[in-house]
């Protein structure tokens, strides 16, 4: 009887994360919707954060250190994959593994992800949580930063790459991995102001750039900050 009465409030607070926080921020797309409403996202939280699972902020990840990676927003999260437009057959780089939940989403949606986390613990948490919740199509790599940041060029080139935490620009030899067509996600700038931005490879050395809202999220590793003085 609590085993069912725990399931149902966890069900209920799922229902709200969606209507209540994820809808308001225009994510309407019944497909990601759907599958915000099945996968479970609190088996990607880490135990000691599990109440955070459905709050409408970003999660650390790591317990000895909460000033480092956070699993972002659920809205942020869900905005980005519509924003994607992923399609069944796409293949898909992720930069910042993190909890592995946003390589879930996409992994529903997609043929294949190569995710790429340069803290093995995170890897290693992610690998599970996967593996518990029947994800078989992410392939999640160790890397250092530096190598997280260059990407993943064996594999290029990718028809979506996410990246998912804040860089202070989107490096060229991203951009130059995507195929033609090809979209990337990512949170750009520096604070206060940081906004999420569409880019799409539109010809051969040729990108289209939509801004989309604007949002905060934590620093990739690896990812250079601007010069400060620019002449």
């Amino acid at each position: 009887m609590l085993r069912l009465a725990l399931r149902m409030n966890t069900e209920l607070a799922r229902f709200n994360m969606i209507e209540q926080q994820i809808r308001p921020w225009e994510v309407l797309d019944p497909g990601v919707l759907e599958l915000l409403a099945l996968l479970r996202r609190e088996d990607f939280v880490p135990p000691s954060r599990r109440a955070l699972a459905f709050v409408d902020t970003q999660v650390p990840l790591l317990d000895d250190d909460p000033g480092g990676p956070r699993m972002l927003e659920p809205k942020v999260e869900a905005r980005l994959l519509q924003e994607l437009q992923i399609q069944p057959r796409d293949k898909v780089l992720e930069i910042g593994t993190g909890s592995g939940f946003m390589a879930a989403l996409l992994a529903h949606r997609c043929a294949e992800v190569f995710s790429l986390e340069c803290r093995p613990q995170l890897a290693e948490r992610a690998r599970d949580s996967l593996r518990r919740n029947g994800v078989t199509n992410v392939h999640v790599i160790d890397v250092s930063a530096e190598e997280g940041a260059r990407g993943l060029p064996g594999q290029a080139p990718f028809d979506a790459i996410v990246l998912s935490g804040s860089v202070a620009e989107v490096p060229r030899a991203l951009l130059q991995q995507l195929a033609p067509g090809g979209r990337l996600v990512a949170v750009v700038g520096s604070l206060p102001i940081m906004r999420a931005r569409l880019i799409r490879r539109v010809g051969e050395d040729a990108w289209s750039d939509t801004e989309l809202f604007d949002t905060v999220a934590p620093r990739l590793d690896g990812f250079g900050e601007p010069g400060r003085f620019r002449f």
